[in-house]
């Protein structure tokens, strides 16, 4: 990344601050060029871009790198910086503001671990954590359907609106085998997070604001229940 783009993206992170500053490397008449873009994402700890910036840059040229800061914090990638951008397919910048301190990951293959992975809304929440299980011991891959922070306040309700349409039936809860997601509703008007049942009455999920876990399925976990739903119709256990 050129001198000159790290001063603007400086700039940039200055502006936003204490919001997480984000932007794009694109090449253009054979430079690179920073575009910086709106960060639509709810708190001061995430991005994400703007999908009309990101079209606005793909437009001007060839996409390079993502950029955005830590403000306040060191530029070290979170286990959510590593899972995007390997999902981006894209080198990454990231600037530490106030410090000036940058430092720069790559596409490596990287998954985040199923137990102890961080939280952050939209890359590895509950519903990334189902993904990723999936894909890890079933072998296919749930739709990464775009999801806000705190959806459920705003009259959308994920689970319950796409769990037929990708292949989920609803089960009886004594019924429920090693497999089978468990969607409970936690502090909110429609179910809002979701486990995997692993069998022997332990459950895989992750709370929001915590590390993802294996739990005990009983007490508070049982009584927030609302739909026990299980993929296809035969699928067991490897």
């Amino acid at each position: 990344m050129q001198s000159e783009n790290q001063s603007l993206a400086m700039d940039h992170a200055r502006e936003e601050y204490p919001r997480e500053s984000c932007g794009l490397l694109v090449i253009r008449r054979g430079r690179e060029v920073y575009v910086p873009c709106r960060n639509i994402g709810v708190g001061t700890d995430q991005f994400v871009i703007h999908p009309e910036d990101f079209a606005q840059a793909d437009s001007r040229g060839q996409i390079v790198g993502v950029v955005h800061s830590h403000p306040g914090l060191p530029p070290t990638a979170s286990q959510a910086d590593r899972v995007a951008c390997e999902a981006s397919g894209l080198p990454w910048h990231i600037i530490s503001f106030p410090s000036g301190q940058w430092a720069q990951i790559q596409p490596s293959g990287y998954v985040a671990p199923l137990v102890g992975r961080e939280w952050s809304h939209g890359v590895l929440d509950c519903y990334a954590l189902l993904r990723d299980w999936f894909q890890s011991e079933r072998g296919f891959v749930l739709p990464n359907f775009v999801r806000f922070d705190d959806w459920w306040k705003r009259g959308e309700n994920l689970y319950i609106d796409n769990f037929e349409k990708v292949g989920f039936t609803q089960v009886k809860p004594e019924e429920i085998q090693m497999g089978d997601c468990i969607l409970m509703q936690v502090a909110s008007p429609v179910p809002n997070h979701a486990a995997v049942y692993l069998g022997d009455g332990l459950i895989l999920h992750h709370l929001q604001g915590r590390l993802s876990s294996r739990d005990i399925y009983g007490g508070y976990w049982q009584k927030v229940t609302t739909h026990v739903i299980r993929y296809g119709h035969s699928h067991t256990s490897r």
